[in-house]
């Protein structure tokens, strides 16, 4: 058969009321997509098997074939280790009697020999489309669930990740004897799932189980399933975002807040006191039915009272009003709405209605929809602040968007306490007319955007995401804490391979294929950003570690070996060069012990010599920054003991530990500026002076500081991991 007479069959199946199809024609289907299969014979009564059992080599398995029947061996319809023709004819006998209905018919199979048992499969997930399976197989697949995902079409590269990615993967080269897995023949098995998977669309899940490698490495399947369904019907048409009126919600040249209000807490007070708190030089307008005065300004009573066109509208009036005043917005050639206000789908049906009628009336009007129940938006390169938390973080290049207010004000906070800048910010609340998607690919092409940061906790059109997604990253690194990781519910399916389905692993799967760095804790979302923003990225994943203090120095190293880094060891000529610099009694060895030399000019000569040296791609130094803190603690201790000290002096002391410092963190920028590859500290000790940035106007690059060497290491494993997806890819990252 070929693809189309596939497709004619599992249609004509369809048609007939059959949604399972027998191990055979199951066979027969996986041998037209370069599958390999087990060669078998069909009989149907006990003599039909033992005129042909002549044939034969013993010892075979026997298996009974029901229509409609998932999974044969719970019910008694395997027989494996067949030793002669009478023991055959007696088993299809036994089956025939034991089975209500009997089986229709008898598979007749070679035992096949191999240690290494696979299984591999497809399902179609509501969000993603089609998603490929390869793991460990036999009795384990279902309770050790070592299986790796990916979401169809797969690439070379993609197929390459699965086989690399399996934990059980020690099994595709040589075991006991017997000889490496043949990795083209399964490459192309795996190809062939996911051709198949796209151009019959009637096949629901497809169930490879056992997939034996034989001892001369070569795999076959002995078993298989193929679940049949209609398709369903596709995604509707995506309606491109209107760019222009997307950048003019981020650059407005005049906003009027509808739902104005003069009483603190509200919405209508918190919004607009955040934008006229800051340099924004566009127009304001406060719209209140009552008008009077508000804020110190004139209140208008709507919209339309207004004289000029206006650019962007802040709604925040009660849900049921909102209809009402778009053909105002519309008279005032509103080109977007920022709706805050809540009530709609979060709330259930009928607050769902009314958000399509909102979106509907809104694109008839030629409005862009952000929200509803948003907590708003933020553009430090304009000074347009115009959120509820009232975070005012410097201009910057990461572009964040939160499904979540309350993580969109904490991320905020942080980024505005750490000086860590934001391109643009947007709590994209339901996500009625712009999603997460269109954000990506606005940011895309934003030359100001470097990073991309997404707090999600559920996506719209699963294979949009990972187009967007796979797009972007190509450019621009992409950060993202998925809310709702766990799975909530066991999902029906007929196959070993349905039964792996999650939420949670089909998304992990698309966002390794997109080259999304994923993370697990907020924090991270900035860490990474901070990184990704500030120095270049590593060629590899060698770390050299520098320490103040042994302990530090030996959890760095477990951390990095845990997020799959490498700690090399040192080469006689650096061991040479450090040795020059380092008392006789360091350690000689990764990490580099600075056995407490606290004097800053011997850290600067360890760490440009760890730079220079090419068996490293980053260098992580602990401990070195923030010793002044513990210095200025000394002198306050001196203070309260030894009146001969003035307080002029300690201060002037802590003035010049500062300077030390200061000079260090300038000097860490420009060897990272010299050596192109990234530098990470961690601070000793933080008070209100530390940063995890320090920026200079003259620099490409900045001084990235951790309070714990778990964000360092995280921070660098998930630049790692972005350097590996575009090296394996082909990926190029935009210049700057």
């Amino acid at each position: 058969m070929n693809t189309d007479e596939v497709r004619n069959f599992t249609r004509a199946k369809l048609e007939a009321g059959i949604t399972v199809l027998g191990e055979d024609d199951a066979k027969k289907i996986f041998s037209q997509f370069q599958i390999p299969v087990v060669e078998e014979t069909v009989c149907r009564t006990a003599e039909e098997a033992a005129a042909k059992a002549r044939g034969l080599a013993f010892p075979v398995v026997l298996k009974g074939i029901c229509p409609g029947m998932a999974h044969k061996t719970e019910s008694g319809l395997v027989r494996l280790g067949i030793a002669s023709p009478e023991a055959l004819a007696a088993g299809i006998e036994d089956m025939a009697a034991s089975v209500s209905p009997p089986p229709e018919y008898f598979l007749i199979q070679p035992m096949i020999k191999g240690k290494r048992e696979f299984t591999a499969g497809m399902f179609r997930d509501p969000q993603f489309g089609p998603v490929i399976m390869f793991g460990l197989g036999g009795i384990f697949t279902e309770a050790l669930k070592d299986v790796v995902m990916r979401v169809a079409p797969l690439s070379d590269a993609d197929i390459e990740d699965m086989l690399k990615g399996l934990v059980s993967g020690k099994l595709l080269g040589p075991f006991r004897g017997e000889k490496n897995a043949d990795i083209q023949c399964l490459k192309a098995a795996l190809k062939g799932l996911s051709h198949m998977a796209l151009s019959c669309p009637e096949i629901k899940e497809i169930d490879i189980n056992p997939l034996i490698v034989q001892p001369d490495g070569s795999p076959v399947a002995v078993d298989g399933l193929v679940v049949l369904d209609a398709p369903k019907e596709g995604d509707a048409p995506v309606r491109p975002t209107n760019l222009k009126a997307f950048n003019i919600c981020f650059y407005p040249q005049s906003i009027a807040f509808v739902g104005a209000s003069n009483t603190p807490g509200k919405w209508g007070h918190m919004l607009p006191t955040s934008t006229l708190s800051r340099d924004f030089k566009g127009k304001v307008f406060l719209v209140n039915p009552k008008g009077g005065t508000l804020l110190g300004q004139k209140a208008y009573t709507s919209v339309t009272e207004i004289k000029e066109d206006i650019d962007l509208a802040v709604v925040t009036i009660p849900a049921s009003r909102v209809l009402d005043i778009i053909p105002e917005l519309k008279a005032k050639n509103v080109k977007g709405m920022l709706l805050i206000t809540s009530g709609f789908r979060e709330v259930g049906k009928e607050g769902e209605t009314l958000e399509k009628e909102v979106v509907a009336k809104a694109r008839e009007a030629g409005i862009l929809v952000l929200g509803p129940n948003t907590m708003g938006v933020c553009n430090p390169h304009a000074q347009f602040y115009c959120t509820a938390a009232h975070a005012y973080p410097l201009a910057g290049s990461t572009a964040l968007v939160c499904q979540s207010g309350n993580m969109g004000t904490q991320l905020l906070a942080f980024a505005e306490q750490q000086d860590i800048g934001i391109r643009a910010f947007s709590g994209s609340g339901n996500e009625a007319m712009v999603t997460i998607e269109d954000y990506m690919e606005a940011f895309e092409v934003d030359d100001l955007t470097k990073t991309v940061v997404l707090y999600i906790e559920s996506v719209k059109n699963g294979r949009r995401f990972l187009e967007s997604a796979r797009r972007l990253s190509q450019k621009k690194p992409v950060v993202v804490l998925k809310g709702g990781r766990t799975r909530m519910g066991e999902k029906a399916a007929s196959s070993h391979t349905g039964a792996m389905a999650s939420d949670a692993g089909v998304f992990n799967a698309a966002c390794r294929q997109a080259g999304i760095i994923q993370v697990s804790q907020p924090m991270e979302l900035l860490d990474l950003s901070a990184v990704f923003s500030s120095l270049p990225l590593p060629k590899g994943n060698r770390v050299a570690i520098m320490t103040l203090g042994g302990g530090w120095g030996v959890i760095a190293s477990d951390l990095c070996t845990e997020h799959g880094l490498e700690i090399p060891s040192l080469s006689g000529d650096i061991v040479d060069r450090l040795n020059k610099v380092l008392p006789d009694y360091w350690s000689h060895g990764n990490p580099v012990d600075l056995v407490g030399e606290t004097g800053l000019e011997v850290s600067k000569a360890c760490l440009e010599e760890l730079l220079m040296w090419g068996g490293c791609d980053a260098v992580i130094h602990l401990g070195v920054h923030g010793q002044r803190i513990l210095l200025n603690n000394l002198v306050n201790s001196v203070y309260r003991s030894d009146p001969a000290v003035s307080k002029a002096q300690g201060e002037a002391f802590k003035q010049s530990m500062l300077k030390t410092e200061q000079d260090y963190i300038r000097y860490v920028v420009d060897l990272t500026q010299k050596y192109e590859k990234p530098v990470l500290g961690v601070s000793l000790l933080t008070d209100e002076e530390s940063r995890t940035l320090y920026r200079y106007p003259d620099t490409r690059y900045k001084a990235v500081c951790f309070p714990s060497p778990e964000r360092a290491v995280k921070t660098l494993a998930g630049m790692c991991r972005y350097q590996s997806w575009l090296g394996r890819t082909g990926a190029r990252q935009a210049e700057d």
